[in-house]
């Protein structure tokens, strides 16, 4: 069984860095903040020149909340996503199945070990014949 924490992530549906976020919440908030001081002009011309003081209020009015609502975009980070995490799988192929005919036990496997690192003191089985292999009705 794999340790899927210490497989590769794979990037291509990583969200945005961290510098980028923070660059792109700065100029929200700068553009925010920019629009304050339109604002108060219009607000000026429109009391002054033009002589409607109500247009002069509305534009001051709305230029009031506007550093309040600057830092609530601003601080606002988008939601951590909660997705599964993609990983990396190597050699996730199916794997065909296997007939009994082909399935060697472990006892068998350690026989043939021995028998090939045995060395001269130990007599090696030479038959001419192979035995058919053992399968789980056997007995």
């Amino acid at each position: 069984m794999r340790n899927q924490e210490n497989d590769p992530v794979l990037i291509t549906g990583a969200s945005r860095s961290f510098d980028d976020e923070f660059a792109a919440r700065k100029k929200r908030y700068s553009l925010i903040m920019a629009m304050r001081i339109p604002c108060l002009l219009l607000a000026g011309v429109f009391g002054i020149y033009f002589d409607l003081p109500l247009v002069a209020v509305a534009f001051i009015v709305l230029s009031v909340p506007l550093p309040w609502v600057a830092v609530l975009i601003a601080n606002d980070r988008p939601p951590k996503k909660a997705e599964k995490v993609s990983r990396y799988r190597g050699g996730a192929k199916q794997v065909a199945s296997v007939s009994d005919a082909h399935i060697i036990e472990a006892a068998e496997v350690l026989e043939a070990r021995s028998a090939r690192t045995a060395g001269p003191d130990r007599p090696q089985q030479d038959t001419s014949e192979p035995a058919p292999p053992r399968t789980g009705t056997d007995g």
